[in-house]
């Protein structure tokens, strides 16, 4: 993965996306130690408080545990909690900002919904 500076979204934010994506890849597993900040910062070419801002969101979030001395492990329910946060936040506004342009170009409801399901269908799903 690479970084980008120019998104709106900071650093720290993608790092911890990254993350999530890793986990929910099966990269990582309950109880798997995560790349520590300085290693993080190392793989991304940034400052390693920035980097460590990232593991503390997830931390934050109960994605992440810390063991004191040890570092950062992937927490029992992780992936589920990365799933419903996904669903509620990015879901929701690609949903939110995909309606507003199907208005804007006079496509229904029923158009929209088959255009999904051809996506899917295209997609093997």
């Amino acid at each position: 993965m690479i970084l980008n500076s120019d998104d709106s979204k900071p650093i720290y934010v993608q790092i911890a996306e990254w993350l999530e994506t890793e986990i929910l890849s099966g990269h990582f597993q309950v109880d798997d130690k995560v790349h520590s900040q300085y290693q993080l910062a190392e793989m991304f070419t940034i400052n390693p408080a920035t980097a460590a801002k990232g593991l503390n969101l997830l931390a934050e979030d109960e994605i992440l545990y810390k063991r004191r001395g040890l570092g950062m492990f992937v927490a029992d329910q992780a992936r589920e909690r990365i799933l419903q946060k996904r669903k509620e936040q990015t879901l929701k506004k690609l949903i939110a900002d995909l309606v507003d342009e199907a208005e804007r170009l006079d496509v229904d409801e029923a158009e929209l919904i088959s255009m999904i399901q051809n996506v899917r269908k295209m997609r093997g799903k």
